[in-house]
């Protein structure tokens, strides 16, 4: 009966070594991976062999990556507006040059072409003047924030390129203008 007691004993702990292994050996692969997490350390999943999930967060902006973002969205407009008869640069249009000067002085081999416009009242040589006076004064204010006078030409129309047409307010308020042309 000892010997029977023996038997049974060694196939019982036979028994429970063979189902601890089968279960580790389910347990350490994943049957949906076709990536082999040694090499890349993460499965097919995006998880990690230890079961942490990866890559869900987006990784946060630094501040000068958020702050090189914005310029980058706010380069995409090209122009800044004036009040009637008048040079004087508007504070809306503070960070808008800010971010192409910052993108002139990282670029120091990048020019730009400053417009001047004027809505169509006044006489021509009265309204190239004040073009004029408009793209200088926009080339001031960045030469101001560090961009390089050899960086900046300047160039007015006048009442000559109207952005739009009519004798309106809507239409002289469109035309008062400084385009950066790049």
């Amino acid at each position: 009966m000892q010997l029977k007691t023996v038997q049974l004993n060694k196939l019982v702990k036979a028994l429970a070594l063979t189902v601890s292994i089968a279960t580790l050996a389910a347990c350490s692969s994943s049957p949906d991976s076709d990536v082999d997490s040694s090499t890349t350390g993460t499965t097919g999943d995006g998880r990690t062999p230890s079961g942490v999930q990866t890559g869900a967060a987006d990784r946060q902006l630094s501040p000068e990556e958020q702050r090189q973002e914005r310029y980058a969205e706010l380069r995409q407009d090209q122009v800044i507006y004036f009040d009637f008869d008048t040079s004087d640069i508007r504070s809306e249009f503070a960070e808008l040059l800010a971010a192409h000067a910052d993108y002139l002085v990282r670029n120091p081999s990048v020019t730009v072409v400053i417009e001047g416009h004027t809505d169509e009242r006044g006489t021509p040589e009265y309204n190239i003047a004040l073009g004029e006076r408009r793209a200088n004064a926009t080339a001031a204010y960045m030469r101001n924030l560090g961009v390089l006078s050899s960086q900046i030409t300047t160039v007015s129309f006048g009442e000559e390129k109207p952005l739009a047409r009519g004798n309106n307010e809507r239409a002289w308020s469109q035309n008062r203008r400084a385009v950066l042309v790049y």
